[in-house]
């Protein structure tokens, strides 16, 4: 990073399903680059890529698919069901991730010194990462959004849908190392004055 930059590095995260994708869309929308940590780690875990071997020697074979790649929702189906087994994923993967995040952000910096990025974790807290940014968002939502969400969109019974989210730090725990808070609980036009609030209050860069 050079003296004269002063791009806006923000940390986005949330509970499971309370909209993190939907705020980033609008962000994007209104300007901000957006770099996806799920994304980072779905292509850590591809034959060939820095996690693969390391992750299949962890779970064993009964996690590949037919083609011989890492189904998601089998090594899911395992670690979600047992917490030490999640542990041990988050260690092989999350390293990387944010090692690989980091190096990403220190390209965008000199592409764009006067920018904002905006990296979308789940596990931005827990894993010590939002102490790399200049401003944290925490998005939030109610309960049963969450668990419709989850049972909706992933297919989950809702035993399963109320384990993913009891796994996760809880998000009242989240809300105290919040700098902004975005309430996605009610309808859309209400989240986006929120994150036209916020880009006001970001430009430009304090």
């Amino acid at each position: 990073m050079t003296l004269m930059s002063s791009m806006l590095r923000i940390g986005l995260t949330g509970g499971i399903a309370s909209g993190k994708s939907t705020v980033c869309r609008m962000l994007q929308d209104r300007g901000c680059t957006i770099v996806d940590a799920d994304k980072v780690a779905h292509d850590l875990l591809l034959k060939g890529q820095p996690c693969f071997s390391r992750v299949l020697e962890a779970f064993g074979v009964e996690i590949l698919d037919s083609a011989g790649e890492i189904d998601r929702n089998r090594l899911g189906a395992i670690v979600f069901e047992n917490r030490p087994l999640l542990q041990r994923l988050e260690g092989i993967v999350h390293p990387e991730v944010i090692r690989q995040i980091l190096a990403k952000l220190d390209i965008l910096e000199k592409e764009q010194p006067h920018g904002k990025v905006v990296v979308d974790a789940s596990l931005m807290i827990e894993s010590g990462f939002y102490k790399s940014f200049k401003r944290l968002v925490v998005v939030t939502c109610r309960l049963e959004q969450q668990l419709e969400r989850l049972i909706t969109r992933n297919g989950l019974s809702e035993i399963q849908a109320r384990r993913r989210i009891s796994i996760q730090m809880p998000l009242e725990q989240k809300l105290g190392f919040a700098d902004y808070v975005i309430d996605n609980s009610r309808l859309l036009e209400h989240t986006r004055a929120q994150v036209d609030a916020l880009l006001a209050e970001w430009s430009p860069n304090p």
